[in-house]
C-alpha cells in the first residue's frame, strides 16, 4: 500500500469548509468523490487541516493510500477534469508509507485579506472594513503574538484539544495591492484562532484597545476578551511545511 500527498488549492465560498458533513457541500467531499471515481474504488483522503465554511487555501495538503500503480502526472489531470472549477490539484507526490499531512506538518501560514475601499471585485475574497487603522500600532500589537504561548483566548469556545499552546513564528501587517494583509505562521492553529485574531488586532488598529490591553487580552485565556471573529471570506490557509524527508 502506497501512499500520496496531494497539493491542491480551492475557493471555499460555495463549500461548508473542508470536512465532510451529512447533509452538507465540502471540499473533502468532491476529491474523495473524485479519487474514488477515477481509481475505481472508495478512496478516503485526510486533510492537513479543516478549514470553515467560505475559508480559502491557496495551499492544502491531503493524503491517501491506493495498493496499485499510479503515475501521480495521469491522476493529476484526470482529477482537475473532473472536480469543480473552484478546487484545484496541483501535484501529487509519493511519500514514506507512515507520513501524515495533519501530525507530520511542522508549519503553516494564512493570510487575511482586508480592503478599505469599497470594491465590487474584491467582496468573496477580503473583508471591507471602512473604518481607520493605525497599522503601526497593529504590527506592535502582532509582535506580541511571537513564541510559545497560550492562546486560548483566541479559540472557538469548547474546543476539544489537549492544550491551546502555540508557537508563533511570524505575525504582521503589510499593504499590498491597496489590501491590508495580516500573515502568520505557526507550528499550529487553534479553531477560529487567526479570525479572533484578525478581529482583535482590529480593535488595536481603531484605538479601541492599546497593545498593553493586547497583551492582557493574551493572558487572560478567556475568549470574551478577545475581539469577534471576522468573516471567513478574507481568510486564505496559504503555506502547509513538511520535514523534506518525508517525500520519496
Amino acid at each position: 500500500m502506497a501512499r500520496y500527498f496531494l497539493h491542491l488549492s480551492y475557493k471555499g465560498t460555495r463549500y461548508h469548509g473542508w470536512q465532510i458533513q451529512p447533509n452538507a457541500h465540502t471540499i473533502q467531499a468532491e476529491i474523495q468523490n473524485g479519487l474514488s471515481t477515477i481509481l475505481r474504488e472508495e478512496i478516503s483522503i485526510m486533510g492537513s487541516g479543516r478549514t470553515d465554511t467560505g475559508v480559502h487555501a491557496k495551499v492544502q495538503v491531503a493524503h491517501f493510500d491506493y495498493d496499485k500503480p499510479l503515475v501521480s502526472e495521469e491522476l493529476v489531470y484526470k482529477l482537475n477534469s473532473i472536480l469543480p472549477n473552484d478546487i484545484a490539484i496541483n501535484a501529487c507526490r509519493p511519500v514514506e508509507g507512515d507520513a501524515h499531512t495533519r501530525f507530520d506538518a511542522v508549519e503553516r501560514g494564512y493570510h487575511y485579506f482586508i480592503h478599505t475601499k469599497k470594491s465590487p471585485f474584491l467582496i468573496s475574497d477580503s473583508y471591507y472594513f471602512s473604518q481607520a487603522l493605525d497599522l503601526g500600532l497593529m504590527n506592535l500589537a502582532a509582535e506580541k503574538l511571537v513564541g510559545e504561548q497560550d492562546f486560548e483566548s483566541f479559540s472557538k469556545v469548547k474546543t476539544e484539544v489537549n492544550n491551546f499552546i502555540c508557537n508563533i513564528s511570524h505575525a504582521n501587517w503589510f499593504i499590498e495591492n491597496d489590501q491590508l494583509v495580516f500573515h502568520v505562521r505557526a507550528n499550529r492553529f487553534l479553531r477560529g484562532m487567526v479570525r479572533a485574531l484578525v478581529g482583535t488586532l482590529l480593535l488595536v488598529g481603531e484605538n479601541k484597545l492599546s497593545v498593553e490591553d493586547f497583551v492582557q487580552v493574551i493572558k487572560s485565556k478567556d475568549r470574551q476578551k478577545a475581539g469577534r471573529a471576522v468573516p471567513p471570506h478574507g481568510l486564505f490557509l496559504t503555506a502547509v511545511n513538511y520535514p523534506k524527508d518525508i517525500y520519496l
